[in-house]
């Protein structure tokens, strides 16, 4: 993230680039920028989405070096593909709209007519350049690449389609009112796409409900099928996976798997945070910690707050 991005030469500073995504990099420089926070974004809301799982995102952090979970086609690898196309595309077509790319600026006007309370104006986000440029930069990996089985490579390229899928159906009409003191008398609205986060929560629903594939030929082409005879066919909305995951209670490093002992857990939930669950019915340790927090704020005219400091004493659970 230090790096200047002005010469084509940064480009071999990046780890893990493949051939096409080098070339691209030197033809956009300026795109650089949007896909290095896109890579941020992804880690950071990946580890938000599931800091109440068993399995917290941990494996991200060594990207571009994956752990095993996250290279063999499991649930998580789906989530986290599928999470990263998502973020490439969004950063892309946000910073068209901030102006940070020369090459686009906002979003075209919307096809559909207004209503009678508003205008199409603003800037909207530049949803077909970011997919354009998103999926070009994503997916090449998966095409040039000589890692991986067939069935591999067609499960990633299917999540980072359902990836961007899931961005294109989240972008929304957002408004501003105009008006004497306040009013709304007039309306300017835009097509905009939500914070990462919300693709993030989106998309652990599809995780948690994720169809096992196999990879068959069918007819004159091979194709993602459901593992199981009885359950429905894949849609292109749905994430896939071709083998089951660790359970992520105990250590395996061979499978990508860091256990939960020593995660902190929720005594009182029935969730998936809660110490049974995260602690794999192993139990847990309980230890007091003395937190410090504001407190007994005053407004003071104008326009200050003034907050004294309170300690107090909560009870932590850690799984053993």
């Amino acid at each position: 993230s230090g790096v200047a991005w002005n010469e084509s030469h940064h480009c071999r500073l990046l780890a893990g680039l493949v051939p096409d995504q080098f070339q691209m990099c030197r033809r956009n420089l300026e795109v650089m920028h949007s896909i290095v926070r896109a890579a941020r974004q992804t880690k950071s809301v990946c580890q938000k989405t599931f800091a109440d799982m068993r399995w917290n995102c941990s494996s991200i952090q060594r990207a571009p070096s994956f752990g095993p979970d996250l290279l063999k086609g499991t649930r998580e690898s789906a989530f986290v593909y599928a999470l990263a196309a998502a973020a490439v595309t969004h950063a892309i077509a946000q910073a068209c709209t901030s102006g940070e790319l020369p090459l686009c600026s906002c979003g075209s006007v919307p096809s559909e007519v207004p209503g009678p309370d508003f205008r199409w104006g603003g800037c909207g986000d530049n949803l077909h350049y970011g997919l354009q440029l998103g999926s070009a930069f994503a997916d090449s990996p998966l095409k040039s690449s000589k890692l991986g089985t067939q069935a591999l490579k067609a499960t990633n390229l299917h999540n980072n389609a359902v990836g961007r899928q899931v961005l294109s159906d989240s972008l929304d009409t957002k408004c501003k009112c105009h008006g004497v003191s306040g009013s709304c008398s007039v309306k300017t609205c835009w097509k905009g796409l939500p914070n990462l986060g919300e693709i993030g929560s989106d998309l652990k629903s599809k995780y948690l409900a994720a169809i096992k594939v196999t990879h068959r030929l069918i007819g004159p082409r091979k194709q993602l099928i459901p593992k199981e005879m009885d359950v429905r066919p894949v849609k292109e909305t749905d994430l896939v996976y071709l083998i089951n995951s660790p359970d992520y209670c105990t250590p395996n490093l061979h499978l990508g798997s860091l256990g939960t002992q020593d995660r902190q857990c929720n005594k009182t939930s029935v969730g998936s945070d809660s110490c049974h669950l995260m602690c794999c019915g192993r139990g847990y340790n309980t230890y007091t910690e003395e937190v410090v927090e504001r407190c007994h704020c005053k407004y003071h005219w104008c326009c200050y707050v003034v907050c004294k400091k309170c300690r107090r004493k909560v009870e932590r659970y850690v799984c053993k």
